[in-house]
């Protein structure tokens, strides 16, 4: 038997770290060849490290939310021969098990039972095995003890109106994968736990920040912290915006998407810019220098089951209302979906955020670090408006849009979202070619 180390692949161009979101496996496991180890994140993209033999993992180089060069050791495992070929003198796993524990590791390796075979462990024979030997179920948990699940787990088991401290995990620590979820779904109602009486709750539960929400704390803090803000609300009467949209919808072609607002603002933004390019620009604070971009990549914010991500739709000057909802559409889908790649989710020029249905009636959003505007969507409603003999309905909505002050004047923002109101208030002009 060896040891097979392995290292942090290099897991995108120019990416020199990666920080440890989530463990696929323990000490103890057995996988196979492809099996899925652990995932790692960079720049909001997440990236799965298979393993690349069969064996037993016997020790873990990193704790979720560490970060990890490229090339340090992950893992650990036994293997059938001789393993890998020898470390280098610097990394600490070259030595045997017999030999002096690493100096990080987390886990020491298990001890072999007397029984275990000299060959290779022994996994069984499925087709494609998983990446991880079934544990067995665990009971149902305790009162303010938090399930592990990943989030994709925690949104089915919400939308399904579970509680995943009920759910027997099989996965490592206990943790609840689909397919706990679903056996759990298999069986049927479950009684909820009613309190026998109201009682005091003096639970604190400890959440470390990692992966995705790290990210967006960081960038959250950064931007506050660098950019003074000045935020302009306006309401905009969008009665014929609707209209429009609802014909065009009606009378749409089968291979064309369906129209939301945000292809309208988009176009309105493309024309508005043009007026004001220096609305379209990144600043690079410490060197002192706007960099003013001709072409308009316009980042839509969009919620996702790990948090606040920013696809970008390039070339929105480029773009018809149709192209910029067909776009719109296939990067929020990959966005929920994970799969967004880091090109798709990078190189933004100005944001758009939208809190749909529950916009509020204003917000004050925050630029997205180094641009120097962002478009804020509220929600649309039907309100009293006077027209200067009676008061009649009207769809109204406000833009509450924030800028860089050190970069944009308040004149200059009050011009540009009052362009936007005008061709929102009258669509259509954003057809029109100047």
């Amino acid at each position: 038997m060896g040891e097979h180390v392995i290292k942090l692949p290099d897991v995108g161009e120019g990416v020199a770290e990666a920080e440890l979101v989530e463990w696929h496996v323990k000490v103890g496991d057995l996988v196979r060849e492809d099996s899925v180890l652990a995932a790692v994140m960079t720049d909001k993209a997440t990236v799965e490290i298979p393993s690349p033999v069969d064996g037993e993992i016997l020790w873990l180089g990193a704790e979720i939310g560490d970060t990890v060069a490229v090339g340090s050791p992950l893992l650990r495992l036994k293997v059938e021969g001789e393993g890998n070929a020898a470390p280098e003198p610097s990394a600490p796993t070259a030595a045997k098990p017999s030999a002096a524990a690493p100096a990080e590791p987390i886990a020491a390796p298990t001890p072999v039972a007397a029984a275990t075979p000299t060959a290779r462990p022994e996994i069984p024979a499925l087709e494609k095995a998983p990446a991880r030997l079934a544990a067995p179920a665990a009971a149902p948990r305790a009162e303010g003890e938090k399930p592990l699940a990943s989030p994709a787990v925690r949104l089915r088991a919400k939308e399904a109106g579970i509680d995943l401290r009920q759910v027997p995990g099989t996965g490592p620590a206990g943790r609840i994968g689909h397919d706990d979820l679903d056996a759990f779904l298999r069986q049927g109602p479950q009684t909820a736990r009613a309190p026998a009486r109201l009682a005091e709750n003096n639970s604190v539960e400890e959440i470390k920040m990692v992966g995705m929400r790290r990210r967006i704390a960081e960038k959250m803090a950064l931007a506050k912290t660098r950019i003074p803000h000045i935020t302009y609300i306006e309401e905009v009467d969008v009665t014929a915006l609707e209209e429009l949209r609802a014909t065009l919808n009606k009378d749409k072609r089968q291979d064309r998407p369906k129209l939301t607002l945000l292809p309208f603002l988009m176009r309105a933004m493309v024309k508005a810019i043009a007026e004001q390019p220096g609305i379209n620009a990144l600043f690079d604070d410490e060197a002192g220098i706007v960099y003013r971009h001709g072409g308009v990549h316009i980042g839509i914010a969009a919620q996702t089951p790990s948090g606040l991500v920013v696809p970008v739709v390039k070339h929105a000057e480029a773009r018809d209302i149709w192209d910029c909802g067909t776009e719109v559409n296939r990067l929020a889908e990959a966005a929920k979906a994970g799969t967004a790649t880091r090109e798709e989710l990078t190189g933004s020029t100005i944001t758009i955020t939208s809190l749909g249905a529950m916009g509020g009636v204003a917000t004050t959003p925050v630029i997205n670090h180094p641009e120097v505007a962002i478009v804020g969507v509220n929600k649309i409603m039907v309100r009293p408006v006077w027209d200067g003999s009676s008061f009649i309905p009207r769809k109204m909505m406000n833009l509450s849009s924030s800028f860089d002050h050190r970069v944009v004047d308040g004149w200059d923002a009050a011009v540009f979202v009052q362009r936007l109101k005008t061709l929102l208030e009258a669509p259509a002009l954003i057809f029109v070619d100047d």
